[in-house]
């Protein structure tokens, strides 16, 4: 028998394992906040889920209780900011002149130490901390803008141009004093190549045929929250109201829930579960907790509705599980989120300070018997599920963190406005 040609048998050799791709690391800059840290750290699950590492900057007093003892959190300190306005073009001016550049000039510091220590391949910068865009810039390092609040991404209010002007004079006096070249000047708040945003174009009142492939609206990044609760108080009543005003709302919304009490003991076929002191004197049947678990509320189908402040996070939540809201917006991106939530049908919106208990029960009464709300809300909610959540964005920011690196004109990193893209 002829022996086997070696090209034959290099054929049939089998071939080199090809191995793994190595695992990668990822920075995440986010402010201190509730609203921000929530959402970044499902993120931050699913990336790890993938095989990756991760690292946190922030004061470790805010980070620490929510990331756990095994994050690896690079510490900046802790300051205290002004308050800020509740709503509208004062509400943008005192949250950047408050909070954002204050905290920008306060970070940057420990930020660019973290980007040296760490050696991120990726730098996840919230729109609010752009601290982290700059040091990655900086260093070379890419980065990718994390974008949980409504107030940054479109024309949230209508084409203020004053207000526009002001910010781009703030933002890049924040560049000019990271000592970046100002021919390198780009929008800290949009990295040019990923902007990961966990909402839908209908809840940021965009053209879905107008975002562009840098953008990533991946919905809700769902992340639960154990808290005790005495499930067995659940009331066999024809309706169930979840009332919830946030992690940063307590201290100003007791007169609000107290209204909200009076109206809801005008409601004898609804329960009600409240996120409230215990100095709130609810009606009776009324579950009455310092924290509830909502996502878990919602997932089991045990509330009908929410009474909330218009939170990303909890809209996000409510919406997925399709459930209708009343809306009482207070301070920040929440007035535009109200309004948003209004305009689709999907939430009656009441004023925070002026409601009374009437027009708090007739809103509550609305939105539970009027079908329409539902359904609106069950539409929007299929929006959000179909961004594919935590999941999908810690997809997106490792295809970004692994593609070839190319240079893109700074005048690609532009803010989105409402239907339409680019300059």
């Amino acid at each position: 028998m002829p022996a086997t040609p070696p090209a034959t048998l290099l054929a049939t050799a089998p071939a080199a394992a090809t191995p793994p791709p190595s695992p990668l690391r990822l920075l995440i800059v986010v402010p201190p906040l509730a609203g921000h840290l929530l959402p970044a750290r499902a993120l931050a699950r699913a990336w790890s889920a993938r095989g990756h590492r991760v690292a946190w900057v922030g004061p470790e007093a805010a980070l620490r209780p929510l990331l756990g003892p095994e994050a690896v959190v690079h510490p900046t300190g802790a300051r205290l900011f002004r308050e800020q306005a509740a709503g509208g073009a004062a509400a943008v001016r005192s949250l950047w002149e408050g909070f954002v550049v204050p905290h920008t000039r306060f970070t940057l510091g420990a930020v660019r130490r973290a980007v040296e220590q760490w050696r991120p391949d990726v730098v996840l910068a919230d729109q609010h901390s752009p601290a982290g865009a700059l040091a990655a810039h900086g260093a070379g390092v890419p980065w990718a803008s994390f974008a949980p609040s409504s107030l940054e991404i479109g024309d949230p209010l209508g084409g203020d141009g004053e207000l526009t002007a002001w910010r781009e004079g703030v933002l890049r006096g924040l560049w000019e004093r990271a000592g970046l070249p100002a021919a390198e000047y780009a929008d800290p708040r949009f990295s040019p190549d990923l902007v990961l945003a966990p909402s839908c174009a209908a809840l940021l009142g965009l053209d879905p045929r107008r975002v562009p492939d840098s953008y990533a609206l991946v919905g809700p990044l769902l992340d639960a929250r154990p808290e005790p609760f005495p499930w067995e108080r659940l009331a066999g009543r024809p309706h169930r109201v979840l009332v919830t005003m946030g992690t940063l709302s307590a201290e100003v919304a007791g007169g609000f829930l107290g209204r909200t009490a009076a109206a809801l003991a005008e409601l004898p076929d609804v329960q009600a579960v409240v996120a409230a002191p215990g100095e709130v004197a609810l009606p009776p049947g009324a579950i009455g907790c310092g924290r509830v678990p909502v996502l878990e509320l919602l997932e089991r189908g045990a509330v009908d509705a929410v009474l909330c402040h218009g939170g990303m996070n909890t809209v996000g939540e409510s919406l997925v599980h399709g459930r209708p809201l009343v809306v009482a917006p207070i301070r920040h991106d929440q007035p535009v989120t109200a309004g948003r939530l209004a305009a689709l049908g999907a939430a009656v919106r009441v004023d925070f300070a002026t409601a009374t208990p009437e027009q708090l029960r007739s809103a509550l009464r609305t939105v539970l018997d009027d079908p329409g709300y539902r359904r609106s809300a069950e539409l929007v909610g299929r929006q959000l599920r179909d961004g594919g959540g935590a999941v999908a964005a810690a997809e997106r920011l490792e295809r970004f963190a692994r593609a070839p690196r190319r240079t893109r004109p700074a005048a690609w990193s532009r803010p989105l406005s409402r239907g339409r893209v680019g300059p």
